[in-house]
C-alpha cells in the first residue's frame, strides 16, 4: 500500500512538473550573472563582513527578494539578506516553517575577481583543458564523476580564478526556487525563511547570524558538491597558532648574539606524522594541517588545522601537537615557544541525530527528482554546523558542484536544475508529513 501511494505522490508530480510555469530567469543564467561579482572574503580580519565587497552581491539579492515579492527583506550592517516566503496553506502553522540558506563569500584561496566563466556545452568525455591556463587541467582520472556527465553542459572558470560555485550556486538554486514558488502558486509549501550570509569561507558565516528573527524551527545549507550528496555530519575543528621568538641582529656581528626562530619552526614542521596530513587522508581520517604563517627570525608562526570526526580523536591530535612542540624546545631552549588552541565548531551530527526527519526529507526529495542520495560527512565546515549547536538543527544539501576553493571548480547545467528541482520537491515533502 505505501508503495502505491509513493507512486501517485510520484506521478501527480511528474504532472504538476510537466505543467509548471518556468522561472523568471533560469537557474544557469542567474548562476553566471552571480560568479561575476567579486565577493571573496579575508582572513584574519575582526570585521564583519571581512570585504565590503560582499556588500554588492548582498544589495542585488535584498532588491531581486524584493522584485520577487519576497516578504520581510533586509539587509543588516553585517551583510547578512534575509526574507520570507510565506506559505500557501490554509493553516500553515500546521506546517514547520523551514529555512534555506547560503553564502555570498567565495574562499580566500584564490582570486574570485573577474570570473571568466565556460560552458563547455554536450560534453562527450575526457579531460577538460582550461584555455586562459593550459597547466589547469580537469582529467576525467581525478574526477570520475564526469564519466556521468556526458551530454551534461559543464561550468568551469578560464583556468585564472575559482568559479565560485561555492556557493553562488546555492544562491543561484535558493533564488530559482523562490522564483518558481512565485510562477507556480498551486505548489503548496509552508513558509520558508531564506537567509544568505558573508565570510562563511573564513568561519564568520554564522556568527552574527540572527537566530531568534530568522524564526526556523529547521533550515538547510545548500552548499554541498556532488548531486545526491547530504551531510548531517561534520569535522569537530580547532585551530593550533603556534608562535616562536627569537632574536635579532646584524647578521654581520651575530655570533653569539642571534636566535633565529626559523631554525625551530622548521624542526616543528619536519616532525608531522606523515600519515596525519590532509594530502595523505580521506574519508573519516581527520588531519593536521599546518596552512598559513610567517618565518622570520626574530618571530616566526604558523597556523595548524587540526580535524577530525570524533572528540576524542581531535583531543590525540592536540597531544601529539604538543608533543612535538616539546621535542622542538629541547632541540631550541633558547627560542620561546608557545601555543594557543581555538575551537571552531563541533561535529553537527551530535544534534542532528536527534532528527533524522531531516536528511530523511531530502533523500526522498532526492529521488523524486530522479537522484540517488547518499550521507557523507564533510571533510570541512558549513556555516550549519555552528548554526546547530545555536539551536538551528541545519544540515547540508548538495550544489551540484565540484573542486570546491581551487581553479578547477565546476559545475553543471543539470547539477543546477536538478538541485533547483530538489528544493521545490522537499518544500512539499515537509506539507504531505503534516498532512499524515
Amino acid at each position: 500500500m505505501k508503495k502505491i501511494f509513493f507512486i501517485l505522490i510520484l506521478f501527480s508530480f511528474t504532472i504538476l512538473n510537466s505543467k509548471m510555469k518556468p522561472p523568471k530567469e533560469q537557474v544557469i543564467d542567474r548562476f553566471l550573472r552571480y560568479v561575476k561579482i567579486d565577493t571573496q572574503s579575508k582572513e584574519d580580519e575582526e570585521k564583519i563582513p571581512s570585504t565590503e565587497k560582499q556588500f554588492n552581491f548582498a544589495k542585488l539579492l535584498a532588491e531581486e527578494l524584493k522584485s520577487l515579492r519576497v516578504e520581510n527583506v533586509r539587509l543588516t550592517e553585517n551583510c547578512y539578506v534575509y526574507g520570507t516566503v510565506s506559505g500557501n496553506l490554509a493553516d500553515n502553522t500546521k506546517v514547520s516553517t523551514i529555512g534555506l540558506i547560503a553564502h555570498m563569500d567565495t574562499s580566500p584561496a584564490v582570486s574570485g575577481e573577474n570570473v571568466n566563466a565556460i560552458i563547455h556545452k554536450n560534453y562527450q568525455g575526457g579531460d577538460i583543458i582550461l584555455p586562459n591556463d593550459t597547466a589547469q587541467i580537469i582529467s576525467v582520472k581525478k574526477n570520475p564523476i564526469l564519466k556521468s556527465m556526458i551530454g551534461d553542459d559543464i561550468i568551469t572558470a578560464d583556468g585564472t580564478t575559482l568559479l565560485g560555485s561555492d556557493d553562488k550556486s546555492g544562491v543561484a538554486e535558493i533564488m530559482t526556487l523562490v522564483d518558481i514558488l512565485k510562477q507556480n502558486p498551486e505548489i503548496k509549501h509552508g513558509t520558508i525563511q531564506i537567509a544568505f550570509t558573508p565570510d562563511e569561507e573564513v568561519g564568520n558565516g554564522a556568527e552574527k547570524f540572527d537566530i531568534e528573527n530568522f524564526n526556523a524551527k529547521f533550515a538547510y545549507t545548500v552548499d554541498g558538491e556532488e548531486l545526491g550528496e547530504v551531510s548531517n555530519e561534520t569535522w569537530s575543528a580547532r585551530t593550533a597558532t603556534v608562535s616562536m621568538s627569537g632574536k635579532s641582529t646584524h647578521p654581520g656581528t651575530a655570533k653569539g648574539i642571534m636566535i633565529n626562530s626559523s631554525y625551530a619552526m622548521a624542526d616543528f614542521l619536519s616532525q608531522f606524522p606523515k600519515d596525519m596530513l590532509p594530502e595523505t587522508t580521506e574519508g573519516r581520517v581527520g588531519f593536521i594541517h599546518p596552512y598559513s604563517g610567517k618565518i622570520d627570525v626574530e618571530e616566526s608562526s604558523i597556523k595548524v588545522l587540526l580535524r577530525d570526526f570524533d572528540i576524542s580523536g581531535l583531543n590525540e591530535k592536540e597531544r601529539i601537537l604538543n608533543s612535538i612542540l616539546e621535542k622542538t624546545r629541547q632541540k631550541f631552549p633558547y627560542v620561546k615557544i608557545k601555543m594557543e588552541v581555538k575551537e571552531n565548531y563541533k561535529n553537527m551530527y551530535e544534534v542532528l541525530k536527534n532528527y533524522p526527519e531531516l536528511t530523511d526529507n531530502v533523500f526522498e526529495a532526492s529521488r523524486r527528482s530522479g537522484i540517488t542520495p547518499h550521507l557523507r560527512p564533510i571533510r570541512g565546515g558549513t556555516d550549519g554546523a555552528r548554526l546547530t549547536f545555536k539551536g538551528l538543527p541545519c544540515p547540508n544539501i548538495f550544489t551540484g558542484g565540484a573542486n570546491f576553493h581551487g581553479k578547477l571548480e565546476f559545475n553543471s547545467r543539470r547539477g543546477l536544475e536538478k538541485t533547483v528541482e530538489t528544493l521545490v520537491n522537499l518544500v512539499q515533502i515537509f506539507v504531505e508529513k503534516s498532512e499524515k
